[in-house]
């Protein structure tokens, strides 16, 4: 028989006992937080010749896409995140610069270059091909890669994003459509001696199709109950190898962050309401088979720390938590989330405050991986979150996730207070 839960939430500085040693972004290993990457130039940030403009959301998979380029070939670049008008307004800034208000951009040489495309071709053309790769304008190795992936995205939108008419049969002729596509992305890699899609090694062609894969895994296993992976061994085999290579991990988001950010930028994600997609779903939410390592979302096992990372990273920002949650009494969401962070560190099940599961459900449903923190430390700490609601006598669901914005994820307030802490450290006051 299980010990009954505790009544006492640990404090803020007996948790801090948790906290993870701080890394240092600039330097460490591919990350969401950097400001500047010099590698191993020595170059100091006003030396740097290229300035990547990203989302603050570390979502968008275009930014992604040059973001890895970048980490990849270690060309030295500075960051500047713009808010994506999906989570708020653009800042003004940026529409003076880019009056467009694409992203992602980069400047170099003192020019403004959108379109990730037209971008990894100047970087190709300035910098030279990532080492070992092609470069970006081979024809014959790179450009049916490109190819391949724009047939994919077709297909994928086609059965992911368009209500079919029941009975039919448009649903399924959808799906074939897809699975016929995925499987010449499937033939392609079998054709290589190597994991990558090609012989050579990573690349360039891997870098293309990365970012769509990667949506297309989350969003079918969430809204169709398929698992590509499952189906195409080399496909599974080419997730396995990236997610071998730190500088993946270090962009690659989650399953749940996917399924719900992507509704509003494609203007729509439908689930075929088949029991598959219902389990998929409740087990990405939070809701199902709690504390399930989840193979089918990574092939890397959890790390040591994930827990304790999960803890720094709500612990820093844990008064701008508690400020943008719906529950009225502050007082309350507060014990409440530390009653999460007591069952995320220690195991120990502690009650939180009557009336509190609902704030502690909306927090579940806005982690953002890997804006907030690593895939695995998201895990945890949704799973911590939904086990301490679960144990309110009184329940309770959150706001909704929004299906056509995601504007409950403005990054306004955790921008405006890390400024605020900046200015404190320059004037010696924290």
């Amino acid at each position: 028989m299980s010990s009954p839960p505790s009544s006492h939430a640990r404090s803020w500085d007996s948790l801090s006992s948790y906290l993870i040693s701080k890394i240092d972004p600039t330097t460490g290993p591919t990350n969401p937080q950097a400001l500047v990457r010099p590698f191993s130039s020595g170059l100091s940030p006003s030396e740097i010749n290229v300035t990547l403009f990203r989302d603050h959301h570390a979502w968008c998979p275009y930014c992604q896409k040059i973001w890895l380029y970048l980490e990849e070939h270690e060309i030295p670049y500075k960051v500047k995140k713009v808010t994506m008008f999906c989570y708020g307004d653009k800042e003004d800034w940026y529409k003076r610069i880019c009056p467009s208000g694409m992203l992602p951009a980069i400047e170099m040489n003192g020019r403004i270059i959108t379109e990730s495309d037209d971008i990894l071709f100047s970087l190709d053309s300035q910098y030279g091909p990532i080492p070992g790769s092609p470069p970006l304008s081979d024809e014959d190795e790179v450009l049916p890669i490109r190819r391949l992936e724009r047939k994919l995205f077709g297909a994928w939108c086609e059965w992911l994003c368009r209500r079919h008419i029941p009975f039919t049969g448009a649903e399924k002729k959808a799906e074939v459509a897809f699975r016929s596509v995925a499987k010449e992305v499937d033939d392609r890699l079998a054709a290589t001696s190597g994991p990558y899609f090609l012989s050579s090694g990573f690349s360039v062609a891997d870098i293309i199709i990365t970012p769509y894969l990667e949506r297309m895994s989350a969003s079918l296993t969430y809204y169709k109950g398929y698992e590509i992976r499952r189906e195409f061994a080399g496909i599974n085999a080419w997730f396995d190898a990236m997610e071998s290579r730190e500088t993946y991990r270090g962009t690659q988001s989650d399953f749940h962050t996917h399924a719900h950010d992507l509704p509003p930028q494609m203007g729509c994600c439908v689930s075929n309401g088949s029991e598959e997609a219902r389990v998929m779903s409740g087990m990405i939410d939070g809701g199902v088979e709690i504390g399930k390592h989840f193979e089918f979302e990574t092939s890397v096992p959890p790390p040591e720390d994930a827990a304790n990372e999960a803890l720094t990273r709500v612990w820093i920002h844990r008064e701008q938590l508690v400020g943008v949650n719906p529950t009225k009494d502050k007082g309350k969401f507060d014990e409440a989330l530390r009653a999460a962070m007591s069952l995320l560190t220690t195991g120990e099940e502690v009650a939180p405050p009557a009336g509190t599961a609902g704030g502690l459900r909306y927090l579940r449903d806005r982690v953002s991986v890997p804006r907030d923190m690593s895939l695995h430390a998201g895990r945890k700490l949704r799973i911590a979150l939904e086990k301490t609601a679960a144990l309110d006598e009184r329940g309770g669901e959150g706001p909704g996730i929004g299906e056509r914005d995601r504007r409950d994820q403005n990054p306004v307030p955790f921008v405006e207070a890390r400024a605020r802490r900046e200015r404190a450290k320059e004037m010696g006051l924290a």
